[in-house]
């Protein structure tokens, strides 16, 4: 079975962006730190506009995003981020043609 890639675009109200971040931190990354299923996730921050979040994450297969939508904690952190945006995200599947793999350091400092 292939794997299963996604692009997502958050936007924030103006100024939420760390405020989404933060109920992102509390319900989801403690999931996808333990989710072997979870191959690879970028939480990233647009250098141009100060409201968006644009996400990438790589799944071991084509069934592992939809078992992440059925977590409860998936529920508990959309019921509180979505008053946080401003519109409904962008979810973008792709299909991965090619990588390099290795050690990412985030510019922002921020390891997690």
């Amino acid at each position: 079975m292939s794997k299963a890639a996604l692009f997502i675009r958050h936007k924030a109200l103006p100024g939420k962006r760390e405020h989404v971040r933060r109920v992102w931190d509390k319900h989801l990354r403690p999931q996808i730190a333990d989710n072997p299923r979870h191959e690879a996730y970028y939480c990233c921050y647009d250098d141009h506009d100060f409201d968006v979040i644009v996400v990438f994450q790589l799944y071991t297969d084509q069934d592992a995003p939809k078992q992440v939508l059925e977590l409860p904690e998936y529920a508990a952190y959309w019921a509180e981020v979505s008053p946080l945006l401003a519109g409904d995200s962008d979810f973008r599947s792709v299909s991965l043609q090619w990588a390099k793999t290795g050690a990412v350091k985030p510019s922002g400092g921020y390891v997690g």
